[in-house]
């Protein structure tokens, strides 16, 4: 028993100074992974301040009213059908342009610049309607469209349709269904602004046909990142093509690349130039509250509702646009004060030019006439 006592004496003697070894190692572990956070997060804030401050991002697409609209969007796109729109607002309902009672948004007064008219466009390319609210206008207008466009409208069955006087809509599509002089190639898929996610690009290679080349115009070239192309259709219509890292307002952008391109050698690409693009496929709509709600002068007519709607799609083969907008508006109830005293308020009598002789203030019905019973 003795024996017995004596060893595990000394097995308690061994396994203390282990204890203690294990819960030395322990604790080195716990400072040496505080030592790594702490370390990685001065490596963070290292990297944010050579980065820069962080750039708010915005969403993934925006339909601006005008060329010159500013946007935080990644994507932003512009046709000139909304405008086509605002101008008949300006011509037949306001019959001047539009200003609001409220407080005047930007995009009001970039619209009432009339950037874009249908003066731009060919009679062929937009359709144009507007009239009182009535089944009757939403049956002609779809009725025309398909007529000279073989589309339907996108848009249309969104608005309220239901008669009411001083009730408008006023509408617009432009349509563009446009064929490369050449076919271009389908070159696969590839990256695109270094994103991981492949997307699918046409082009010219080296092995190509002369006649296609032709079909590309080079409007300048600077540098990898600095250039611009024009794709011709067999329609007339030109699709400059332009590569810059710059973001700023479209309207800035199509001036830019006008200057450059007045610098620049011009010219066809050459037997060792390559052309590569992605495809496009997109449709998307927006509304513009910043304009709705609103009272104009001198017409009190209020904007319901401005939606706007946009398909386009570029390949090897050619590029198709169909946009359409739509304005409703109504007659807005007069903003001419109303002096009713139906909630608390306070009643003072003088004589002119002397002090209040009577005073009162009412609250509660207490002391209101009350309908003889």
């Amino acid at each position: 028993m003795k024996n017995y006592i004596r060893i595990l004496s000394l097995c308690m003697g061994l396994l203390l100074p282990l204890q203690v070894y294990a819960q030395r190692l322990a604790k080195e572990e716990a400072i040496k992974a505080l030592k790594e956070q702490a370390f990685a997060k001065i490596s963070a804030r290292v990297a944010a301040q050579e980065e820069g401050p962080a750039v708010e991002e915005g969403p993934a697409i925006d339909i601006l009213p005008t060329m010159e609209s500013v946007s935080k969007a990644r994507n932003q796109v512009w046709s000139g059908v909304f405008q086509l729109v605002w101008n008949d607002l300006i011509d037949e309902v306001n019959h001047q342009p539009v200003v609001f009672k409220q407080k005047q948004p930007v995009t009001a007064d970039l619209l009432n610049k009339r950037a874009f008219s249908v003066k731009d466009l060919s009679e062929n390319a937009y359709y144009k309607q507007w009239g009182l609210v009535s089944p009757a206008l939403k049956k002609e207008i779809e009725e025309k469209i398909w007529e000279k466009f073989h589309e339907k409208s996108r848009i249309l069955d969104t608005f309220d349709w239901t008669p009411a006087p001083d009730k408008y809509l006023l509408y617009a599509m432009l349509k563009k269904d446009l064929e490369y002089i050449e076919k271009f190639s389908d070159l696969g898929l590839g990256s695109f602004q270094g994103s991981t996610e492949e997307v699918r690009y046409f082009g010219i290679t080296k092995g190509m046909a002369p006649s296609v080349r032709q079909s590309v115009r080079v409007l300048f070239y600077n540098n990898n990142n600095d250039f611009a192309i024009t794709l011709q259709s067999k329609q007339g219509d030109l699709i400059h093509l332009y590569k810059t890292a710059e973001k700023k307002p479209l309207s800035l952008l199509y001036t830019e690349m006008k200057q450059k391109a007045a610098k620049g050698d011009g010219g066809y690409l050459r037997g060792d130039d390559q052309f590569k693009a992605p495809k496009l496929n997109f449709s998307h709509q927006q509304s513009y509250p910043e304009l709705e709600g609103k009272i104009m002068i001198p017409s009190n007519f209020v904007i319901n509702k401005a939606l706007q709607s946009i398909e386009f799609k570029m390949d090897e083969v050619g590029a198709k646009l169909v946009a359409e907008a739509a304005i409703g508006v109504t007659r807005g109830i007069s903003f001419g004060r109303n002096f009713y005293f139906t909630g608390a308020y306070a009643i003072f009598l003088e004589e002119a030019g002397r002090k209040p002789y009577f005073a009162a203030y009412i609250s509660d019905a207490a002391f209101l006439q009350q309908p003889e019973k």
